[in-house]
């Protein structure tokens, strides 16, 4: 799938633009603060998800104004469609003329992959962050994930409300019964989703490092529920309740799909902890790339590719290998340099500059010095 025109009013710092990206790869680059990442951030929402920098709605209005507007007009492999996100305090969603019930109606129909600085987070952070890559990753490809997930959250916090007023109330503790029966059913639907999404991400994700790191190092990922497994709704609702007394004290549910992990591992060492700052970025990046190639495996779409200011950190080596995984896929790249960038790949070049967007020719490019960038961490 591609964008083929995207058109923005008051989102962020970008005051008004209209584009037409390239099927292929597409160059966003300028100094920083410019509104580079704001770009990206806008073309995520029409996945119907949340900005993945965490803002709220009413964050993502530019200063001083009442609403943003944003279109996109996209090819989703079949045929063309059109979104319309608007935002007062919260996202109002369009599709095709028709208002959808939530923003997140238009994830059945928009699929993109974004990496940013910020996803080290996958490698370098607690649990937390894997559960949310992996829950964001099925809920673009299942609506009965996304519902089970919400039930599941609802359930968890209902029945953390009802172990606190056990602890006052020793009485109420038989009604737990009917709560922990409702909690091992979605408990169960997700942990055999996620498992199954992992198993096929273990083998994507493990090609990709093997490329990226030339074959000298091996990727290892699987799923983790701690010192027990559990398959079947009957073995959770065991577990909890031989847990009852610890969650009461607690006042939380200490098992269930919301206290599972991802392990990631580097020639068998948890790349957590042992794995050097270019081997955690490298192994970031293939479970990133290996998301968007499962998602057009199980949906038959080609997913956006969004990739923030990642590059950059990379070597010549790694640079060429991931430009080539992308293929034929539509690319946004924000850089601060794109000379290295144009060196393997066409597409087209837009120079941000104060929220305002201007296409460029390579030969602007080409003759003129790189703006000045800071150098970045990640």
């Amino acid at each position: 799938m591609f964008v083929k025109t995207l058109k923005a009013e008051n989102f962020r710092n970008l005051e008004r633009i209209e584009l037409e990206p390239s099927e292929g790869v597409n160059i966003i680059y300028g100094e920083n603060a410019q509104g580079k990442t704001n770009l990206l951030e806008l073309i995520w929402l029409f996945t119907g998800f949340k900005s993945f920098r965490g803002a709220k709605d009413s964050e993502l209005v530019r200063f001083g104004e009442d609403f943003s507007k944003t279109e996109a007009e996209f090819f989703d492999g079949r045929r063309v469609q059109k979104a319309q996100l608007v935002i007062v305090k919260k996202r109002k969603a369009t599709l095709n003329g028709v208002e959808q019930s939530s923003p997140s109606a238009l994830s059945a129909e928009f699929s993109a992959v974004v990496f940013s600085p910020a996803h080290l987070s996958l490698i370098k952070d607690g649990p937390a962050e894997r559960r949310k890559f992996l829950d964001l990753a099925l809920c673009q490809l299942s609506r009965s994930y996304q519902s089970a997930l919400y039930s599941y959250n609802k359930i968890l916090s209902q029945r953390a409300r009802l172990l606190k007023d056990i602890y006052m109330r020793p009485s109420l503790e038989d009604t737990l019964d009917v709560w922990d029966e409702k909690l091992a059913e979605f408990a169960v639907f997700l942990i055999d989703k996620r498992r199954k999404y992992v198993e096929i991400l273990s083998e994507h994700s493990k090609a990709v490092y093997e490329g990226i790191s030339s074959g000298k190092e091996s990727l290892k990922v699987s799923y983790s529920q701690g010192d027990f497994e559990i398959n079947r709704k009957e073995d959770f609702v065991k577990r909890l309740r031989a847990l009852r007394k610890e969650d009461i004290l607690a006042g939380s549910t200490s098992v269930g799909p919301h206290r599972d992990d991802i392990k990631v591992e580097i020639d068998g060492m948890a790349a957590r902890t042992f794995g050097s700052q270019g081997q955690q970025r490298s192994a970031a990046i293939a479970l990133k790339l290996a998301e968007a190639e499962i998602i057009k495996e199980i949906s038959g779409k080609s997913p956006i590719i969004l990739l923030d200011d990642v590059l950059s950190e990379l070597d010549i080596s790694r640079q060429d290998y991931i430009l080539r995984c992308l293929g034929d896929r539509q690319t946004f790249i924000t850089c601060c340099d794109p000379y290295s960038i144009l060196r393997s790949c066409g597409g087209k070049t837009f120079y941000v500059e104060n929220g305002t967007l201007t296409e460029k020719s390579r030969f602007d490019i080409e003759v003129k010095p790189p703006p000045q960038c800071e150098d970045r961490e990640i």
